[in-house]
């Protein structure tokens, strides 16, 4: 006898199972969300608002309106351009003096302070425990007319050279380009310190036994090992420096004189005195574009895209 068997009946066929769908894919979307709206707000929209405002017509009685009038902005450079001058020779200079001070006590502190570093590192930080104007304040002290500092630098014979480079008037110091700038540096120097040993502290001590090892000179080893490696602290402290020192009024306003005024002298004036609303705008903008240019500028001259 022959047994027949049954095909056995065909299998159904798998469920294609869909690919698990990410979880929380959205969340970074979500812890974004509050800084971009706190950009749009506190930023975008007044930066908009101003953007009309340097456009309007009018006055304050009889109220602004929008007429696209862009003559305000060539207006506005072309009568204070000493100003806007002064302000980057003003700023350009305190970022160097913060420059030539801040590095070496930023390599100090990185290198050479052992058991002191955190001791210096309050020191460094600690002006910000006061208020800015405080501080700013504190300098009308010590630079005072007949005070110790004046009397040391007059028997060094210094205000001699600074007279006559401009920066001083005779035996005083008070109410001019020498008082502000050293208002600027004082105030923004930290801004300077802290990125500059952030990126020194990162530097590998291997390299600089390895440059030891070639019998490379300190000198050497600081200039093609530790500088280099250091630059884009040099690059974040100058602009974190250059930048807000551009824009101040406070150290020319405290610490200077008419004839040492800044941009941000003549923006708070047109704001809070004259009421010339679009022209303040105007000069805002200015500002913001010239700067935005140099530091673009900057960047790109300096080689390094790593910034602290």
């Amino acid at each position: 006898m022959s047994t027949l068997t049954e095909a056995p009946p065909p299998l159904a066929p798998e469920p294609v199972k869909k690919p698990a769908r990410r979880r929380g894919r959205l969340t970074p979307y979500w812890l974004l969300l509050p800084g971009i709206l706190w950009l749009i707000v506190f930023f975008a929209l007044p930066m908009v608002y101003q953007a009309s405002t340097s456009v309007q017509t009018g006055s304050l009685e009889e109220g602004y309106e929008v007429t696209w009038h862009f003559a305000t902005y060539w207006n506005a450079l072309t009568e204070y351009w000493p100003q806007f001058l002064r302000s980057v020779l003003y700023a350009g200079s305190a970022t160097i003096l913060c420059l030539l001070l801040g590095y070496p006590l930023a390599y100090l502190i990185a290198f050479r302070a052992g058991r002191w570093r955190n001791l210096i590192m309050i020191l460094v930080i600690a002006p910000f425990f006061t208020s800015f104007l405080i501080r700013t304040l504190a300098w009308k002290t010590i630079l005072a007319d007949g005070g110790p500092v004046v009397g040391a630098l007059n028997t060094l014979h210094v205000l001699d050279v600074t007279s006559w480079l401009g920066m001083t008037a005779g035996d005083r110091v008070l109410a001019t380009p020498l008082a502000v700038v050293c208002g600027l540096t004082y105030n923004f120097l930290p801004f300077m310190i802290l990125p500059l040993y952030t990126s020194l502290e990162r530097i590998d001590s291997r390299l600089h036994e390895a440059a030891n090892d070639l019998y490379a000179k300190p000198s050497t080893t600081f200039r093609k090992v530790t500088f280099p490696l250091s630059m884009p602290g040099v690059v974040s402290g100058t602009l974190l420096t250059f930048i807000p020192a551009a824009g101040d009024y406070v150290n020319a306003d405290l610490l200077g004189s008419t004839d040492t005024r800044m941009i941000g002298n003549v923006i708070q004036s047109q704001f809070l005195r004259i009421l010339d609303y679009p022209t303040a705008a105007a000069l805002s903008f200015i500002l913001m574009f010239a700067i935005l240019v140099m530091v673009t500028l900057y960047i790109r001259k300096s080689g390094t895209e790593d910034l602290v």
